[in-house]
Formats: structure tokens, C-alpha cells, sequence
């Protein structure tokens, strides 16, 4: 089985009591495990595969605490460090109609921020070896230079890197540099993950049809583009796959996309393949299964704890 690392950020999300009403007029929260790596990491173990979380939290409460959840769910929390230097990284979410989201964070600079470069040179990986990472830490910080030594070691073992932009606005203060920035990491990756819903702002073309030509004139091997409930659409080759999705009643999309790839890396993990020699009919199974994990997540609140079992995933696609 393949092992899977993710790097970045593990904070809190901040769930709100109230749904349907601005940031603004939410009055409480209950907290909950987040961030994008670190969802992405503890998907892949609570169903069952190999994964391990890179990255750095406060000396904190909340950073024992996410530390705590990662373990529990069987995520290698062996490099997930503390520092006194910053606080772990907060979010507040608003929820509104259908689940969508409206974000606060509390991350200048939080102490995933500082994750240092020279650490990850102490990290050994291999061939069997999977590198996952999103565009929140590549803001100019030490953590985006800890994230391309990390994609540089990988490379040196012939390993495999997947970039889920996961896009952030409302964290990068210039939205041209932002966009400029994924496309600078793009290239790096064997497999792509966005969303429909970040195309435009990612490539910078007008129409889908333009940006999806503008992704796959990269040197990536497949291209994985989500549609929420419409399902996902893979392009490896000359070929491109649709997976249909499950219109389920969502509450909170929160983690839903990190809980998709973390899915769809745990079925790979399983099959000794390269990716270029990936059936058809395997990423049919593949996606399917990935989908119909997001969709699950998405009728609870938060991401790790909203996560299900494979037992309970396998219930679900046969509709028992």
C-alpha cells in the first residue's frame, strides 16, 4: 500500500449554531478539527490506508488537540511539530443556504506559517511514496519554502505529487500574485484536483472549456475536476471519464473536497499501478467511491468528525 503525506495547515474550524445568517450575526460556535492537509490525511486513515501529516501547530491547547484527533483517526502524526513562536491557526465559518460557506481566519502568522524547510530535509521518503498539498501555504511565509523542498525530495524518489489548489481567497491580499502563485506549482503536479468553481480564477480564461484546454497544455498526467453534486470528471491522455455524483441533502460542505481526494488517494494507494496505466472502469470505481464519501460529508458538520467509516460508505452506495 502506498503512503500518503500531506502538507500545510491544521487549525480549527469554528462551526457556527446558527445557519443562514452572516459571519456577522453569528452569535456562537462549537469547534471542530480542520485543514485542508490535515482533512485530507485523516480521510485517507479513518477508510483504511496510509497517511502521515507534515506540518507545524501551536504550543497550544488547540494545537494538542488537533494533534489528539489526527492519532485517533490513525494519521502519522510523527512530523506534525509545536512551536511556542505562534498560535495554531483558527477559522470561523459561516454557514449559508445549502451548506456554502463564508470564511474568518486568524492566521498572521499562526504557527503553521513557520514550518521550517530545514525540517523537511530530515524527512526520508520513497518511490511508494505520495506528496499531497494545497495553495493556502504557499503564501510567501517559510512554510512555502518548507512545501517545495518537500515536492523536491519526493521528485528525487520518483514519488508522486497532487496539488489541490483548495482555493482561499480572502487569505492572499493580492489575488493576481495568488493565482500566479498556483500556476507557478501546477507544473509539479502528476495529478491535479479543482473544483468547477475555481477554474476562471486559476487559469484565468473565460470559459470552462478554455480552462480545462489551459490545464491539460501542462505537463501533468491526470486532471481531476470536481462538480460538487454533478460528480467529477477525469482527463488522463486523451481520454475524459464522468463520474456521476449523489444529490444528497448537504448541510455543511466544509471538508467535503479534501474528503473527495483523500477518497480517491485511498483507492489508489490500494492498486499497483502507475497512474497512465489507470482503466477506465478503475476511475469510474475510484470516483464513485470518493464521491459518494464527500457527499456523506457533507450532511453532517465539519470535516474530520463528519468523516465515514468504509463500512458506512459501502451502505451508502448500495443504497441499504
Amino acid at each position: 500500500m502506498k503512503k500518503v503525506y500531506t502538507i500545510g495547515e491544521a487549525l480549527i474550524d469554528f462551526i457556527p449554531h446558527e445557519v443562514e445568517v452572516p459571519m456577522s450575526e453569528v452569535e456562537s460556535f462549537k469547534k471542530r478539527p480542520g485543514g485542508a492537509p490535515a482533512n485530507v490525511a485523516a480521510t485517507i486513515a479513518k477508510i483504511g490506508g496510509k497517511s502521515a501529516f507534515i506540518g507545524q501547530v501551536g504550543e497550544d491547547m488547540f494545537g494538542y488537540y488537533l494533534k489528539k484527533v489526527l492519532a485517533e483517526n490513525r494519521v502519522d502524526v510523527t512530523h506534525m511539530l509545536h512551536t511556542h513562536e505562534a498560535n495554531t491557526a483558527l477559522a470561523f465559518v459561516a454557514l449559508k443556504k445549502g451548506g456554502e460557506r463564508e470564511f474568518a481566519f486568524y492566521r498572521k502568522p499562526s504557527a503553521d506559517m513557520l514550518l521550517d524547510r530545514e525540517y523537511i530535509k530530515t524527512i526520508t521518503f520513497t518511490d511508494n511514496d505520495i506528496l499531497h498539498f494545497c495553495s493556502v501555504s504557499l503564501i510567501e511565509s517559510e512554510v512555502k519554502y518548507a512545501h517545495i523542498e518537500a515536492i523536491k525530495k519526493v521528485k528525487e524518489e520518483d514519488g508522486l505529487i497532487v496539488f489541490d489548489p483548495n482555493v482561499r481567497k480572502n487569505l492572499w491580499d493580492d489575488q493576481v500574485v495568488y493565482a500566479q502563485t498556483i500556476q507557478e506549482f501546477v507544473p509539479d503536479a502528476d495529478i491535479l484536483k479543482v473544483s468547477d468553481d475555481e477554474l476562471r480564477f486559476i487559469t484565468g480564461e473565460d470559459t470552462e472549456e478554455e480552462a480545462i484546454y489551459h490545464l491539460l497544455s501542462q505537463p501533468i498526467t491526470l486532471l481531476i475536476l470536481t462538480k460538487g453534486k454533478e460528480g467529477v470528471t477525469f482527463f488522463i491522455g486523451d481520454k475524459k471519464i464522468n463520474v456521476p455524483g449523489f444529490d444528497v441533502p448537504s448541510i455543511d460542505t466544509t471538508g467535503a473536497g479534501d474528503s473527495f481526494i483523500g477518497a480517491f488517494l485511498y483507492q489508489f494507494s490500494l492498486i499497483d499501478k502507475k497512474l497512465t496505466d489507470l482503466t477506465p472502469d478503475e476511475l469510474v470505481s475510484m470516483g464513485s467511491f470518493a464521491n459518494a464519501v464527500a457527499a456523506m460529508v457533507t450532511t453532517k458538520h465539519g470535516a474530520i468528525s463528519a468523516l465515514p467509516t468504509t463500512e458506512e460508505v459501502e451502505t451508502f452506495v448500495s443504497g441499504e
